[in-house]
């Protein structure tokens, strides 16, 4: 009898080289970085229970339910609104943790759906001085400091691929830093993109772990 493994792999496994890529510059303009590691549960109001959902976010994680176009940080967790009604947990993954809804069952029991998304997303950071320029060219989304502060979130597009946008506590260097969910069967796909976009300024690669972030 065969003995199978199973070994979860990142669809982008094959695509992401850490190092130096594009441009010949001394310092990099553009940072990405593929986050691995992470859980992501969708939580959804069910019909009539939006404000007992959003209690139940408050009690179980500590702060308020994102706010429409926003992400917050909780203990052990960011919140994102991904659209009416509904937000996504992002963890960092615990060892030995197959199901990550059973921590949440209870909390949301008879008044949110839960889905989840885990190993049916990627997540790329961007940062560096040239993060906001690179971004322009794929979204039509405003990302100017007076539009898109820090915690603002947004679900969109790059490359006529549905996205999640977000943006996170700038980097030490005072530079933008910006996440991307997106569906893991267009993750390759996109992840060629942004090194195209990005290859003009500079670019320094790496893979991260969520408990790192």
């Amino acid at each position: 009898m065969v003995d199978f493994v199973w070994n979860v792999r990142s669809p982008l496994q094959q695509a992401v080289m850490p190092g130096r890529a594009g441009a010949i510059v001394p310092f990099a303009g553009v940072k990405l970085a593929e986050i691995r590691d992470f859980d992501l549960v969708q939580i959804f109001a069910r019909r009539g229970q939006r404000e007992a959902t959003a209690k139940a976010v408050k009690k179980h994680y500590g702060v308020d339910a994102p706010a429409p176009r926003q992400a917050v940080s909780a203990k052990g967790a960011t919140l994102i609104w991904s659209g009416p009604d509904q937000l996504m947990a992002l963890s960092a993954r615990k060892p030995g943790t197959f199901r990550p809804v059973d921590a949440l069952r209870e909390s949301f029991e008879g008044i949110a759906s839960l889905s989840d998304q885990s190993d049916g997303r990627c997540l790329i950071r961007m940062s560096g001085l040239q993060a906001r320029a690179m971004l322009a060219k794929l979204t039509s989304v405003d990302l100017h400091d007076s539009v898109f502060p820090v915690g603002t979130a947004a679900t969109t597009s790059i490359d006529h691929t549905a996205v999640n946008l977000w943006r996170s506590e700038n980097s030490e260097d005072g530079s933008p830093v910006f996440n991307v969910l997106v569906f893991s069967s267009f993750a390759d796909s996109i992840w060629h993109t942004i090194v195209d976009a990005a290859a003009e300024y500079g670019i320094e690669i790496e893979t991260r772990s969520a408990a790192s972030v």
